[in-house]
C-alpha cells in the first residue's frame, strides 16, 4: 500500500507512526505484535505528532468553535437549561436550580455550574452557553486520541479523533445545552483510568477513576454508577483482574468520590422539602427521576420512548459516515468471536472493555424510556472500535475485508450522489423564488413525531424553503457530489489515510452547511427575536420598562425569551412539565395565571406583553379576540399587547430577521 502525498506535514499525517515490525496487533482493532516483540511505550510513542494535533484542532475550530455565536439559544431544553445557569449567577444559589424562579430539581448541577461560570466571565451571551459544550467535544476527541494511541497505534488514534469530530450525532446533539457530551467525557475518562490503574498500579490513575466517576454523577446522576459499576464488575470477572482490586484504592478512592459527589446531594435534600404530597428533592430526584423514569412511570409523563427499530437503526445515522464501516467491524468480530474473552494484552482488554461498556448502555436504554441522545456515551467507544478495525483491515491483504471497505465507499458514493441530486433539484426548482428570511412561513408543518425527534423539522421542508437554504444546500451538494467519489478513488488506489481524510472533509463541510441551515431555522426554533423586539421598544420609549411579559402555555414554548430579557416572566396555563413539581413548593413565586385570570387582567394595571406560540394562536384568538394588538410575528408565533404603544411605530414594518412588526393602534 502507499499513503505518501507531497508535503512534509501531510506526509506526517498519512504515514503510520510505527514500522511494520512494531505494529500492535493483539486485538481486533490492530495487527498483533510479532512474536518476541515487546510492547513499547517510549517517549517517542508518547508524543503526539504536531500534524495530528493541528488537523484535529482545525476540524474542531471549523465545526464547533466557529458555531459558538450562532444560532441564538433554542426554545425548550436549550434555553431552559441556560436559565438555570443564569439563575445561579443572579441568586448566588449554586445548590438548587431555578427556572423562571421555580425550583428545577430534575438535573444534577455540574453542567450548570460550568455554564454559570462562563456566563459570569462572558456575560449573558449565546457564546457563553455554547462554550463549555464545545470544549467538552474537544476533550472527548483528545481523550479518544490518547487512549487509541496508547493501546492501538498512531493511525488509529488519528482516525478516532477525526471520527469523533465529524460524526453526525456528536455534532447534532451538541447544538443544544444538554449534559450528554460532558457525561461521555467523564465516563470514558473513568474507564480509561480504571484500565490504567489495573495495569500499572499507579495511584494517580486510580484516583482519576474515582474523580471522573464523581463528576459523572454530578453531571447526569446515579446512572453513571450503574454504567461504570456494572461494566467494571463484568470486566474484572472476565479478565481475572478482580484479584488486583487493591490497585483501584477502593477505600480511599470511595472516600474521595463521596467528598466530591455527596455534598451537593445532601444540601439539595436539606434545602428542598415540602413539595407536592410532602415530597421534596429526595423523592423527586432519586425516585421519580431515576427509578420511575426507567420504569416509564415518571411524573409528569412528558417524555416518550423510541420504537425498537428506530432506537437501533438510528445509530447508523448518529455515527454517519463512519457507521458505513460497521460491516467491516462485524466481519472481523465474527471471525474472532471465540477469542473475544481472551484478554491477555492491553489492546485485547481495551477491546473487551469497550464492547462491554457499549453493550451495557445500549441494552439498558433499549429497556428504559429513552430519547435519541441518551446513548451518546457509547459514541466514542464505538468509534474507537470502528477506527481500530479499519486500520487493521488497511494493514492486511484480506480480500473479504477489502471488499467490505470498498462496499462502504460505494455506499457512501451512492448516498452522496443521491443527496447531491436531491439538493440540486431543490435549488433548481426554487431558483426564481425570492429569499425569505423567515423560513417558518415556508415549511409544511407536518408534525412528524410531534416534533419530539431531533430531525422532525427536516420533514417539513418544501420546494419554496430552499430559497432560504441556498448557501447551505449548495455547500452540502458540492461536498456530497465530490467527496465520496474522491474517497472511493483514493481507497481503490490504496491511499487509505487520504481516503479517510476525504470522507472526513466531506462530513466536515456537510456539518458546516448543516449549521448554516440551523441558523436559517432559528426564527422558528428560537424566540430570541421577540426578546430583542421588546428591548428595542423599551429603549425607544415605545414601552415602559414596568410592563409585564407573559408566555402562553408551557414555558418551553418560549424559554429563550426570559433568558435574553434576563428577567422573570409570567406563565399562562403553564403549570406543566418541568415547572409542575417546583410550583408546588410554598415559596414558589406567583408567576402562574389561568387563561381566565389573563382575561380578567387584560387591559388593566401594567401593560401586558403576551408571547403566543404557533400552537396556541387559535386558542388565544378565541380568548382575546380583537382586544389584542399584534406587535411582532415570526414563524406563526406572535407578540401581542393589550393597548397601543406609548409612541406608535409605522404599520406593518419588517425587521432585518424577517419578522413583521405591527402596531394596529
Amino acid at each position: 500500500m502507499s499513503d505518501s502525498l507531497t508535503g512534509p506535514a501531510l506526509a506526517a499525517i498519512l504515514q503510520p507512526e510505527y514500522p511494520s515490525s512494531e505494529r500492535k496487533t493483539d486485538s481486533p482493532g490492530a495487527a498483533s505484535l510479532q512474536p518476541g516483540t515487546p510492547k513499547k511505550h517510549s517517549q517517542e510513542n508518547a508524543r503526539w505528532p504536531l500534524p495530528h494535533l493541528c488537523l484535529l484542532l482545525g476540524l474542531w475550530i471549523a465545526i464547533f468553535a466557529a458555531s459558538l455565536w450562532t444560532p441564538p439559544l433554542l426554545d425548550d431544553a436549550d434555553a431552559t437549561h441556560a436559565q438555570a445557569a443564569q439563575a445561579m449567577v443572579h441568586t448566588g444559589d449554586w445548590v438548587t436550580l431555578h427556572v423562571d424562579g421555580i425550583r428545577y430539581l430534575e438535573k444534577p448541577p455540574l453542567p450548570y455550574w460550568l455554564v454559570a461560570i462562563s456566563l459570569r466571565l462572558f456575560g449573558a451571551e449565546t457564546f457563553a452557553v455554547h462554550l463549555p459544550i464545545a470544549l467538552a467535544v474537544l476533550g472527548l476527541a483528545l481523550l479518544g486520541y490518547a487512549w487509541s494511541k496508547r493501546v492501538f497505534d498512531s493511525r488509529t488514534a488519528l482516525y478516532t479523533g477525526i471520527f469523533t469530530l465529524t460524526s453526525a450525532g456528536i455534532f447534532l446533539f451538541t447544538r443544544i445545552f444538554i449534559p450528554e457530551v460532558l457525561l461521555s467525557l467523564f465516563l470514558c475518562l473513568g474507564l480509561y483510568s480504571l484500565q490504567r490503574a489495573l495495569d500499572s498500579g499507579l495511584r494517580r490513575h486510580a484516583y482519576t477513576f474515582w474523580v471522573a466517576l464523581a463528576l459523572a454523577v454530578l453531571t447526569k446522576g446515579l446512572i453513571a454508577i450503574v454504567f461504570v459499576g456494572g461494566v467494571a464488575m463484568i470486566y474484572l470477572t472476565l479478565t481475572g483482574q478482580w484479584r488486583q482490586w487493591r490497585q483501584l484504592r477502593p477505600f480511599s478512592g470511595l472516600l474521595l468520590f463521596l467528598l466530591i459527589a455527596s455534598p451537593w446531594h445532601i444540601l439539595a435534600s436539606l434545602r428542598n422539602t415540602g413539595g407536592s404530597n410532602g415530597h421534596g428533592f429526595f423523592w423527586f430526584y432519586f425516585i421519580n427521576e431515576h427509578v420511575l423514569r426507567f420504569l416509564g412511570r415518571r411524573v409528569p409523563r412528558d417524555y416518550n420512548k423510541l420504537p425498537g427499530y428506530l432506537y437501533w437503526s438510528l445509530h447508523l445515522v448518529w455515527l454517519f459516515p463512519w457507521s458505513l464501516f460497521a460491516p467491516v467491524a462485524l466481519i472481523a468480530a465474527w471471525r474472532r468471536r471465540s477469542r473475544l474473552l481472551i484478554a491477555t494484552t492491553e489492546t485485547q482488554r481495551t477491546t473487551l472493555l469497550l464492547v462491554l461498556y457499549s453493550g451495557l448502555i445500549l441494552l439498558f436504554f433499549s429497556l428504559s424510556t429513552n430519547q435519541e441522545y441518551y446513548t451518546f456515551p457509547v459514541y466514542l467507544p464505538l468509534l474507537m472500535l470502528l477506527a481500530a478495525t479499519l486500520v487493521r483491515a488497511e494493514q492486511q491483504t484480506d480480500r473479504t475485508l477489502g471488499r467490505a471497505i470498498t462496499s462502504a465507499h460505494a455506499a457512501f458514493a451512492v448516498i452522496g450522489l443521491a443527496v447531491a441530486i436531491a439538493l440540486g433539484f431543490g435549488l433548481w426548482t426554487s431558483r426564481h423564488m425570492a429569499f425569505v428570511p423567515d423560513i417558518g412561513d415556508l415549511l409544511a408543518h407536518r408534525g412528524v413525531g410531534d416534533y419530539t425527534l431531533s430531525m422532525s423539522h427536516f420533514f417539513d421542508l418544501t420546494g419554496a424553503s430552499f430559497a432560504a437554504l441556498r448557501l447551505p444546500a449548495t455547500l452540502a451538494a458540492l461536498a456530497f457530489a465530490i467527496g465520496p467519489v474522491s474517497a472511493w478513488m483514493l481507497r481503490v488506489r490504496s491511499k487509505h489515510v487520504a481516503a479517510t481524510l476525504a470522507m472526513a472533509l466531506t462530513s466536515a463541510v456537510f456539518l458546516i452547511a448543516a449549521h448554516i441551515a440551523l441558523v436559517r431555522f432559528s426564527p422558528m426554533l428560537s424566540s430570541q427575536n421577540f426578546a430583542a423586539r421588546i428591548q428595542s421598544l423599551e429603549r425607544n420609549g415605545n414601552l415602559s420598562p414596568t410592563n409585564q411579559v407573559l408566555l402562553y402555555g408551557d414555558q418551553a414554548y418560549g424559554s429563550s425569551i426570559p433568558f435574553y430579557l434576563d428577567r422573570q416572566v409570567m406563565l399562562v396555563d403553564g403549570r406543566s412539565t418541568s415547572m409542575l413539581f417546583g410550583s408546588t413548593f410554598p415559596d414558589a413565586p406567583p408567576i402562574f395565571l389561568t387563561h381566565e385570570q389573563l382575561l380578567a387582567q387584560w387591559g388593566t394595571g401594567p401593560r401586558k406583553l403576551l408571547f403566543v406560540p404557533a400552537e396556541k394562536r387559535d386558542e388565544v384568538d378565541r380568548l382575546l379576540g380583537k382586544r389584542q394588538i399584534v406587535l411582532d410575528e415570526t414563524s406563526g408565533k406572535a407578540l401581542v399587547t393589550d393597548r397601543p404603544l406609548d409612541r406608535p411605530q409605522p404599520v406593518d414594518s419588517q425587521t432585518p430577521d424577517g419578522s413583521k412588526t405591527i402596531d394596529s393602534h
